[in-house]
């Protein structure tokens, strides 16, 4: 008040000067430097990193590099290192779960970490939008886990399909690729011993001698062996009705089928760290929710795929464990033949099989649980107290 005692007037507000930026502090977007800097507190948690690298590139690369060695030094009693059968093998049913158990690592490591640490209160100072703070950590963590999962992945296919074998390997008869019937037929006749054995899947005679494992080398073909004419007529009526089974199996995986299987693992991955960090933020531990998504992914999802009553049917089908399983490249085989993994040997009509909806059903579902996991975790960061 001037001495006068007559009121001043407040001084008009100063416009921002040209070319300054307007404070974005409570945008709900969060900026580039926002995720890098959660890239960044990921990566410093070495114990997690080495888990992920170890677990999803090291145990792979390892048992691949057995083979490797195993086929170089024992050629004949060790099969080659990659083919298509490898490929299945390690596609199915090790990196499924290998990324799923390092997404829900990394998940809840990123949803817990401010509050295990005491760094919440501090982040809310800053001014920041609590929910630019948590959607900064869905591309952080994303950026890890692709990344990761991309090489491992690559390294299986490159093994694969530049050491898959030179034959087709046919109930442990190696049989030259790309045979036309007749051809079949023929080169049946003259290993009818190795086909009656192995292909007959039903009568062998007792002239064939079958008794003990098949002979000759798993890395070459299988040698020609004189027999009887009658045994060398029923191998190729073996050949005629084998040859459709022959025909569909591959040396090695198709650019297809590898593209296929990869956006698939990749999408896995995501999802799972997604429903990780959402529930991690609810529940304010790690322990906790990484325990939760163990159980139901390795029991509560087996249990549900071999339930056949017809009222669960809905329940069945809004298992997210199932809905992915329903995205599966159909080169691969059905992925709850292995109780709660990716992979296996099951197929429709057995025990344990996935639920007869259509893909845009399991789209639906999935999508449902990730903006279910998303809106909680976002909801519970923004009303948590500091």
């Amino acid at each position: 008040m001037p001495a006068n005692g007559a009121s001043t007037q407040d001084p008009p507000a100063r416009a921002a000067p040209a070319g300054h930026a307007r404070d974005r502090r409570d945008s709900p977007v969060p900026t580039f430097g926002m995720i890098a800097t959660r890239i960044m507190e990921l990566r410093r948690r070495r114990g997690l990193m080495i888990a992920v690298v170890v677990v999803n590139v090291g145990l792979p690369a390892l048992f691949l590099l057995i083979r490797l060695i195993l086929h170089v030094f024992a050629p004949r009693t060790s099969p080659p290192a990659g083919g298509d059968m490898i490929f299945v093998v390690t596609t199915a049913g090790f990196l499924p779960t290998l990324g799923f158990i390092t997404a829900i690592m990394v998940g809840c490591t990123a949803g817990s970490r401010d509050l295990t640490e005491g760094m919440f209160r501090l982040l809310v100072v800053t001014g920041r939008s609590r929910l630019a703070l948590y959607l900064a950590r869905i591309p952080a963590g994303l950026a890890i886990l692709v990344s990761v999962v991309a090489i491992s992945y690559t390294i299986v296919c490159a093994v694969s399909a530049f050491a898959a074998p030179a034959f087709v390997d046919d109930w442990n008869v190696n049989i030259p690729p790309g045979l036309t019937s007749v051809g079949f037929q023929n080169w049946a006749r003259d290993h009818a011993k190795p086909v009656i054995c192995s292909l007959a899947g039903g009568y062998v005679p007792p002239s064939a001698d079958c008794g003990g494992p098949p002979s000759g080398s798993k890395s070459a073909l299988t040698p020609a062996q004189p027999a009887s004419p009658r045994m060398e007529a029923l191998a190729v009526q073996i050949a005629r009705r084998h040859y459709r089974g022959y025909a569909q199996i591959r040396r090695s995986p198709s650019i297809s089928v590898m593209t296929r299987a990869g956006l698939w693992l990749e999408l896995q991955t995501a999802v799972w760290f997604m429903i990780g960090l959402g529930l991690a933020s609810v529940m304010g531990q790690r322990t906790g929710p990484v325990i939760l998504l163990l159980v139901f992914q390795l029991i509560v999802t087996p249990i549900m795929s071999a339930i056949t009553i017809p009222a669960l049917q809905d329940l069945r089908r809004s298992v997210v464990g199932l809905a992915m399983t329903r995205l599966e490249p159909s080169g691969l085989p059905i992925a709850t033949g292995v109780p709660g993994i990716a992979g296996g040997v099951g197929g429709p009509g057995a025990a344990q099989s996935v639920p007869a909806e259509s893909a845009i059903v399991a789209v639906g579902v999935i999508i449902a649980w990730l903006a279910a996991w998303t809106i909680l975790g976002a909801w519970r960061m923004m009303t948590r107290d500091a």
